[in-house]
């Protein structure tokens, strides 16, 4: 287990939590003297994550007070147990973040006149022409994704709007607008998303999906929220990067895992990797990322890219779950799935 490097916070987290939060926001302010701005974050949402589920603990307490369910107070402490361990597990997740990426703030580089309104091809890896667009489906989804020819003006930038729609028996899961920037070196920068989940109440009539909740929404530039890159113009094995970044609410990094894959190129990747599709399109050159995120500690995803239509694949191999391309529009290849 990483121990934190910060004697001070150590202190103050250990003896006086309360405390610990005012110190954490002193810290972090002076992070330049310190130079541990991103451990510091660490500890300071390990603070916001246990003050929340202490509220969530007195809010199900007064819930289960107004209910005739005996049982309802045991579930509430147990849930509040469950989220003491989340919380400590996102933030050692956080921790070995720092050991990949630094200490020094998480602060990207932003300047409108790195930036273009043309969206024609650019990254080979994530083509952004409006009308694009992309099925895959698994794990008993349909996930279909389309350029818009739409922009949205993003702190500066004029970015592109992609729809990602999820469905499950047809009918909406998840609705997202995601916003894309697109650099003049090629890389793709995430600049926010509107992600609307979808659900069922039990006992409507009639039963139809409504609108449950818009976490994981963010948007560079408002409340904190910063943008990150969603894939390089050259990507190459062993980079590490941060491509969204709102704190406890969207922290998806990625890592490249080869930028030269191809069926049996690599064991691991090959394992519930379809032989036919990598065959199909990848020649030595496809891109392979392991996405996650320290909010999700623990949950990984493969992610396979390859020039010319982009991603193609995506494995979770704690479970072996695929979903895959079964129809694009981009390519030649488009045809042969």
């Amino acid at each position: 287990m990483r121990i934190s490097r910060s004697p001070h916070l150590r202190r103050h987290l250990a003896l006086f939590p309360g405390l610990a939060l005012f110190t954490t926001l002193l810290l972090v302010g002076t992070a330049t003297s310190f130079a541990t701005a991103c451990e510091d974050t660490a500890d300071a949402m390990l603070l916001s994550c246990l003050h929340e589920g202490k509220d969530d603990f007195w809010s199900g307490t007064g819930i289960c007070l107004n209910g005739t369910d005996g049982r309802c107070q045991r579930g509430v402490r147990k849930e509040q147990k469950a989220m003491k361990r989340e919380c400590r597990a996102q933030r050692e997740a956080r921790l070995e973040l720092c050991d990949d990426l630094g200490e020094d703030r998480y602060d990207p580089p932003w300047d409108p006149d790195d930036f273009t309104d043309d969206f024609s091809g650019m990254n080979p890896y994530f083509p952004l022409e409006v009308g694009n667009f992309w099925v895959l489906e698994g794990g008993g989804e349909t996930i279909t994704i389309e350029v818009l020819d739409q922009t949205k003006y993003i702190d500066g930038v004029t970015c592109i709007v992609v729809r990602d729609l999820v469905t499950e028996d047809d009918e909406d899961v998840e609705d997202t607008d995601d916003w894309y920037g697109q650099a003049t070196n090629g890389d793709v920068h995430y600049c926010g998303e509107l992600s609307r989940d979808f659900v069922y109440v039990e006992g409507d009539m009639p039963l139809l999906r409504e609108l449950f909740e818009i976490e994981g929404s963010f948007k560079a530039g408002r409340d904190g929220d910063k943008p990150g890159i969603l894939m390089f113009s050259s990507p190459m094995t062993g980079q590490k990067y941060r491509q969204e970044w709102s704190l406890g609410n969207a922290e998806d990094v990625a890592e490249v895992l080869s930028h030269t894959y191809s069926f049996g190129s690599d064991p691991d990747l090959d394992e519930f990797a379809p032989a036919g599709l990598v065959n199909l399109l990848c020649n030595g050159d496809c891109v392979v990322t392991e996405d996650s995120s320290p909010h999700d500690p623990g949950e990984v995803e493969y992610k396979y890219y390859t020039p010319g239509i982009g991603l193609f694949l995506e494995v979770k191999p704690e479970d072996g779950e695929v979903v895959e391309l079964v129809e694009c529009n981009m390519d030649a290849r488009c045809d042969m799935l």
